[in-house]
C-alpha cells in the first residue's frame, strides 16, 4: 500500500495553531488539571505520516512508498490536485498497490474521483481506524460501537447506480419513478443505525445498573488514559496482576477492562483501561464509543499515561486534552504519569518527576510520577500518590479501643486500614490506624478519637 500525506501552508497551519491554542484557554482550571506546555499540537505532514505507517502495519499492511504533498489549500475533486494523481498513478502501476491511504479524511466526492482515477482501493484515514477498531472488538459492546461508527462513516458515502436502477411499483396507480438503489439502501442503513443505537442504549443502561452497584460502596473509580501505545494495557496489568493484552501496536486494548487494586491504605479502588486516544481522532468513533468512555466521565480519578521516551511526547498529551474536553472529563483530577523511563537516555533519564514534567507540558505544580511499567520502578510511588490524591472515602489516623477478646474486629481493622500501632492494655486493645472513613463509620462504637 502507499501512504499519502498533504502539507497545507503555512498560513493555514497558524490558524490552525490559534483555534487550538483559544480553545485549551479557554478550559476550565480546576484542581489537579494539566495544561499543555505547548498549546499547539499540529503534527507536520511527515510526522503525521509515520504514524499513520504505524497504523497501516497495524491493521496487517506492507507500506511500499510514502508521498507528501504540498498545497496552499486542498483540491476540492482530488485533495491533491491532478498533477499528483498522475504522479500517484505511476507509483501504483510501478509497486502494483492494491491500496492508497490517505492521512487527510477525504469527502466522498474526492474519493470517488481518486478511485476512479488510481484504480485501486482509496480510503482514508479514519477508514484505517474503523478498520483496526473492527479487528481488535471482542465483547458484543465493542462490536455494536464499531459496527455503528462504520455505519455512520458509510452512510454520506453511499453512491448509487442511477435514475435507471429505479424500482418500479407493481400494480394499479404504482407507474411511477418508483425508489433508487440508492434510496433502499440509505434507507436500510439508517434503520440498521437506529437499532444498534437501541441495542447500544440497554448496553449503557446495563452498566448505569453496574456503576450504581459500585458506587454504593465507597469504592473509588480511577481510569487510565492516554495516546495509543502510551504503556497503559502494561501498566494497568503491573497494578492488578492482570492479563490483558499489551501490545505495541495501535488500539491492541479496545474493550474496557475494570479491576479493584489494595493502595497503600489498604483501600480498596477499581481501575479502568480505555482504549487510547489518537490525533484527530474521528468523531463517529467519539460518539460511538460513548459508553466505553463513561467509564473515563464517572471516574474519580485520571491517571494521565505518557510515554516519557516519545519524540513528540507534548503533542501527544495535548491531544488527549482535547478528546477529554470532548467527552467533557477535562476537569476530572489528573495525575501525569510518565511512563517507559527505561527508555530515557541522557539528561532526561536524570530529571526529577517536576523537571521531566515541565519539560513535557510546561507545568512543574502537577501531580506527577516517573514510572517504567515494564520494570515496575515507580509504581509504588505512583500507588502513594493516588492515596494521596484520592478524595472519596478520605483516610485520617484515628485511635481505636477493642474488648481484649475481639478479634473480629481487630482482622478488619488489619484488612481495611494502614495499622500504625497495636497495644495491649489489661482489658483492651488499642489500635492507632489510617482509617477510610467508611472504616471509622463501620466501628463508630470502638473510636476514641481522631489523632491530629
Amino acid at each position: 500500500m502507499i501512504l499519502v500525506g498533504v502539507e497545507i501552508s503555512k498560513a493555514v497551519r497558524q490558524q490552525q495553531r490559534a483555534a487550538l491554542a483559544a480553545s485549551a484557554a479557554a478550559a476550565p482550571a480546576s484542581t489537579g488539571e494539566v495544561r499543555p506546555a505547548d498549546p499547539n499540537p499540529v503534527f507536520n505532514a511527515r510526522e503525521s505520516l509515520e504514524e499513520l505507517v504505524t497504523l497501516a502495519t497495524s491493521a496487517g499492511g506492507t507500506v511500499v512508498e510514502q508521498v507528501v504533498q504540498n498545497r496552499i489549500r486542498p483540491d476540492a475533486a482530488t485533495l491533491i490536485g491532478s498533477g499528483k494523481v498522475e504522479e500517484l498513478a505511476a507509483l501504483v502501476k510501478a509497486f502494483d498497490a492494491h491500496t492508497v491511504i490517505f492521512d487527510n479524511e477525504l469527502t466522498p466526492t474526492q474519493q470517488r474521483n481518486l478511485e476512479k482515477a488510481l484504480a485501486v482501493k482509496v480510503i482514508d484515514r479514519t477508514q484505517l481506524i474503523l478498520d483496526i477498531f473492527a479487528r481488535r472488538a471482542r465483547t458484543r459492546e465493542g462490536q455494536l460501537q464499531v459496527e455503528l461508527a462504520q455505519l455512520s462513516y458509510l452512510l454520506p458515502r453511499l453512491t448509487g447506480r442511477g435514475a435507471e436502477m429505479s424500482r418500479l411499483g407493481g400494480g394499479i396507480g404504482t407507474r411511477g419513478p418508483g425508489e433508487t438503489q440508492l434510496e433502499t439502501d440509505r434507507r436500510k442503513i439508517q434503520k440498521k443505525i437506529k437499532n444498534i443505537e437501541r441495542d447500544l442504549e440497554n448496553v449503557r443502561a446495563g452498566r448505569s445498573i453496574q456503576r450504581r452497584q459500585r458506587q454504593s460502596v465507597p469504592l473509588a473509580t480511577i481510569a487510565l488514559v492516554g495516546y495509543t501505545n502510551a504503556g497503559k494495557s502494561t501498566l494497568f496489568n503491573r497494578m492488578t496482576n492482570a492479563s490483558v493484552l499489551a501490545d505495541a501496536k495501535m488500539f491492541a486494548t479496545l474493550d474496557p477492562t475494570v479491576r479493584h487494586i489494595l493502595l497503600p491504605t489498604n483501600r480498596k479502588v477499581l481501575l479502568s483501561d480505555t482504549v487510547g486516544f489518537i490525533r484527530n481522532l474521528p468523531t463517529t468513533l467519539v460518539k460511538a464509543f460513548r459508553a466505553t468512555l463513561e467509564e473515563v466521565r464517572e471516574a474519580q480519578l485520571l491517571l494521565h499515561v505518557v510515554d516519557a521516551s516519545a519524540e513528540n511526547v507534548s503533542e501527544h498529551y495535548a491531544h488527549v486534552i482535547e478528546v477529554l474536553r470532548e467527552i467533557e472529563s477535562d476537569g476530572t483530577p489528573q495525575i501525569l504519569v510518565m511512563n517507559k523511563a527505561d527508555a530515557l537516555e541522557g539528561e532526561e533519564a536524570t530529571l526529577s518527576a517536576k523537571s521531566l514534567a515541565t519539560r513535557i507540558i510546561g507545568d512543574a505544580n502537577v501531580p506527577a510520577v516517573v514510572i517504567s511499567a515494564r520494570t515496575g520502578d515507580g509504581v509504588n510511588s505512583l500507588l502513594e500518590l493516588i492515596d494521596a490524591r484520592l478524595d472519596l472515602d478520605p483516610v485520617s489516623t484515628v485511635r481505636f479501643m477493642l474488648p481484649i477478646a475481639d478479634g473480629a474486629t481487630l482482622n478488619a481493622l488489619h484488612e481495611g486500614t494502614r495499622v500504625r500501632s497495636v497495644v495491649y492494655h489489661d482489658d483492651a486493645c488499642e489500635v492507632v490506624a489510617d482509617a477510610p472513613q467508611s472504616i471509622q463509620r463501620r466501628f463508630l462504637q470502638f473510636v476514641v478519637c481522631e489523632q491530629a
